[in-house]
């Protein structure tokens, strides 16, 4: 055969495996508002940089004439190129491909480029579209997986990894975007859950809907598996490429740093004026970050679930950090289960990936109730009290108002660790709010008083000066847990100047085999 002839087989070969599964099966993928694999990764990196990997590799599978029925890929595309001009490393499920399911050879490609993204350093994407597990294939399918697993849990901490779910995504396929860092679904096309509705209804007698049983808003706002609801793909992968702008290529370096031109000593007089005279009115903690952020961007994530704690990412002249904040507007910015899980991955997230961790304090407490005792509340509030006190990048804590008993040693105060701890003139830094106190301190004393009038007098002036002596910043400043009492407006330029001067900080922990975080 002549050169040219080979290369014409070549080039038709690849024009074979770029059709997956067939044009009629990539026409019914695009009448369900989904792109095929190649699409996804064609959007997601820069134009021209994508390399392939394996486009000749197919299953190797004989039983139930499977031997009959090859395509080239297997149903995954893999390899890598670029996002920004930063190397990645992407896997992109082919649903029109036995509906996307994972066989052998299928895991080993997926394995492959985990394998090559560990040894130089560079995120993970993993795109999911996919039925599941090949049955065809046995015990073959689930060992892919497990090799995938295992892969997903020594790249823990070392490389980013992204999941985006664009699709089905049942049975053990879940577990693989569980491990990840991050989880993207779209609303109207993504499903995860472990067993589906068919077997919930033959198992439990319930009658659930995919969407319902896992949909992306039901895990965005309910189980908090998701991190990121998108409308629709093009958004899920602009999102992703949001995100690496804030993430390092891997453990040992730091985050990348851009231009900045909004200038660190801007004021913003709002701030002086946001918190409201009285104590018990809320205030959304959003419109401070955005005021002291790099032209107001922060990446929110996780914005469904557990909205009384804020996560998420922006910058600080051009330096990426994470931002973790209680929100007064709901439940009054208690600390409960959810919240305490939702920030405490949060913290541990940036702690290994070298991302200067920033807190804005307005914490009345833990939330009460026998729903959140016997759920836990204690081992799942101990999670974020050791992330914080784990954590060795720069932390800086703000304390805006309220910062009450253990919630206020749970959120990073100045014993676990605090780089620099300031507080707004409004703070309240105190074992427990007036009211409570009082009752406690003055208990006989209130009993005794059986006028209600006069008790009510006396509790009042009792209230007030317990709120003199305590609700205030001060008495904490007297004993260094504070550093300074800073002007709220002046705030951005503060965290600025406080970034830059613990950016070389070095802090190490015992050395261990791993630690023993109260799961």
């Amino acid at each position: 055969m002549s050169i040219e002839k080979k290369i014409k087989e070549l080039l038709d070969k690849r024009e074979q495996a770029k059709l997956g599964g067939g044009q009629k099966r990539i026409d019914t993928q695009h009448k369900k508002g989904k792109l095929t694999a190649r699409e996804r990764i064609d959007l997601l990196l820069d134009e021209g940089s994508f390399e392939e990997f394996d486009m000749f590799v197919t299953h190797r599978c004989t039983n139930f004439g499977l031997e009959k029925e090859t395509y080239p890929s297997d149903g995954v595309v893999t390899g890598f190129g670029t996002i920004d001009g930063r190397l990645v490393y992407v896997f992109s499920q082919d649903f029109t491909v036995f509906g996307g399911s994972l066989s052998e050879t299928f895991a080993q490609k997926i394995c492959k480029i985990m394998d090559k993204a560990m040894k130089v350093g560079a995120p993970v994407i993993g795109i999911n579209d996919s039925g599941g597990a090949r049955i065809q294939e046995g015990v073959l399918s689930l060992a892919g997986y497990a090799e995938i697993f295992q892969r997903n849990i020594m790249a823990s901490g070392v490389i980013p990894q992204i999941s985006a779910i664009f699709g089905p995504c049942a049975g053990g396929a879940v577990y693989s975007p569980a491990l990840t860092d991050f989880t993207i679904m779209t609303k109207k096309n993504s499903y995860m859950f472990v067993t589906g509705p068919k077997v919930v209804k033959s198992v439990t007698g319930e009658v659930v809907t995919d969407e319902e049983l896992g949909g992306a808003m039901v895990h965005g706002s309910k189980s908090g598996v998701n991190h990121f609801v998108a409308e629709d793909e093009q958004e899920g992968i602009l999102l992703i490429r949001k995100l690496l702008s804030y993430l390092p290529q891997n453990n040992l370096e730091d985050p990348p740093l851009s231009p900045n031109t909004d200038p660190i000593d801007r004021l913003d007089d709002a701030l002086n004026e946001i918190i409201p005279e009285n104590p018990n009115k809320p205030y959304d903690v959003k419109d401070v970050i955005h005021s002291l952020v790099d032209y107001g961007e922060f990446m929110e994530v996780q914005r469904h679930y557990a909205p009384n704690i804020v996560i998420g990412y922006a910058k600080f002249n051009g330096m990426p950090v994470g931002i973790v904040a209680n929100q007064p507007n709901y439940l009054a910015g208690v600390l409960d289960i959810n919240a305490s899980r939702k920030a405490a991955r949060f913290v541990r997230f940036c702690d290994a990936f070298n991302i200067p961790i920033v807190t804005l304090v307005d914490v009345p407490g833990f939330l009460p109730g026998t729903a959140q005792e016997y759920g836990g509340i204690i081992i799942h509030g101990a999670k974020l009290l050791y992330a914080y006190g784990e954590a060795t990048v720069p932390k800086i804590t703000i304390t805006l108002r309220k910062s009450y008993g253990g919630a206020h040693d749970v959120m990073s105060c100045k014993q676990l660790r605090g780089d620099i701890n300031y507080a707004w003139p409004s703070a309240e830094i105190a074992v427990m709010g007036g009211k409570g106190a009082i009752e406690v301190l003055y208990q006989k004393e209130i009993k005794a008083i059986e006028n209600e009038a006069e008790r009510t007098e006396f509790m009042n002036k009792k209230e007030a000066e317990y709120k003199e002596k305590f609700a205030n910043p001060y008495n904490a400043a007297q004993y260094g847990y504070i550093d300074d009492v800073i002007e709220p407006r002046n705030t951005r330029f503060r965290i600025i100047r406080a970034l830059q001067s613990i950016s070389t900080k070095k802090d190490t922990n015992p050395p261990k085999k791993h630690s023993n975080i109260p799961l």
